[in-house]
């Protein structure tokens, strides 16, 4: 399947790398589709219109005030557009491609390695064959629309998250002595083995937790330390702050 890439930034690019076939790309000047297709071969082509013509499928990943732009370039396409456009939602999509098959969806930048999350809106589920496309690069999770803010905030964003708990855990070890390598292995190491182990466990967080948690001890010392420091108001807040900007 020939996938055609309407804007080359972050998110394309961690399709891209992730799906790692050569693509076909445009961009409104940034020069980032040449780079892409350098790295991973296909072709850098000067208009949408033109991607629309030789792909199978078009990824939206412009800037979503561009989707109108997209949408006067294509007129009369028909085909399957899959949109990764934040904020966005089916209704615009289908106003802007009227002729097109949409699916909106969501995901998150660990696509590039095969391990994202994407949220699709199940008002616009893929066809067995985008299914597929999809499932190749992370877990595909139908999610009502009306909630898909929510979903971005559950699983969109946390790459992000992630990078600032590993940053503020690292620092600390940092600063109680450890090397900034060493503190960086450890720290990585540990959160991406845990997540594997709360996978393992369907997501039993409680059931993990107390593996881990002696009476008085060292890590229960830990965790009142973050309860005390407000952990669950900021996740809150930060949720809060992504569906109701």
């Amino acid at each position: 399947m020939v996938v055609g890439l309407i804007g080359a930034g972050n998110m394309a690019r961690a399709l891209a790398r992730g799906w790692g076939d050569p693509v076909l790309a445009v961009d409104a000047g940034s020069g980032r589709a040449r780079a892409l297709v350098d790295e991973l071969g296909g072709e850098a082509l000067s208009s949408s219109a033109e991607v629309a013509a030789r792909a199978d499928v078009l990824v939206l990943a412009c800037k979503p005030h561009q989707l109108e732009v997209v949408g006067r370039e294509l007129p009369d396409y028909s085909g399957r557009v899959v949109s990764v456009l934040g904020a966005t939602s089916i209704e615009q999509l289908r106003a802007a491609l009227p002729q097109a098959t949409v699916v909106r969806t969501m995901p998150n930048t660990p696509v590039e390695v095969r391990r994202g999350v994407i949220a699709v809106a199940a008002e616009s589920p893929p066809d067995e064959q985008l299914t597929a496309l999809l499932e190749r690069i992370g877990d595909v999770v139908l999610v009502p629309e009306a909630l898909m803010d929510v979903a971005t905030g559950a699983s969109g964003v946390t790459p992000a998250y992630v990078a600032l708990v590993a940053e503020a855990m690292i620092e600390a070890c940092v600063k109680h002595g450890l090397k900034q390598d060493i503190a960086a292995r450890l720290v990585v190491g540990a959160l991406e083995g845990s997540a594997a182990l709360l996978a393992a466990r369907d997501a039993d967080t409680l059931a993990v937790r107390r593996e881990v948690t002696s009476p008085g001890g060292s890590t229960a010392r830990g965790l009142a330390a973050l309860e005390r420091g407000g952990l669950r108001a900021a996740f809150l807040d930060a949720l809060d702050a992504v569906v109701k900007p």
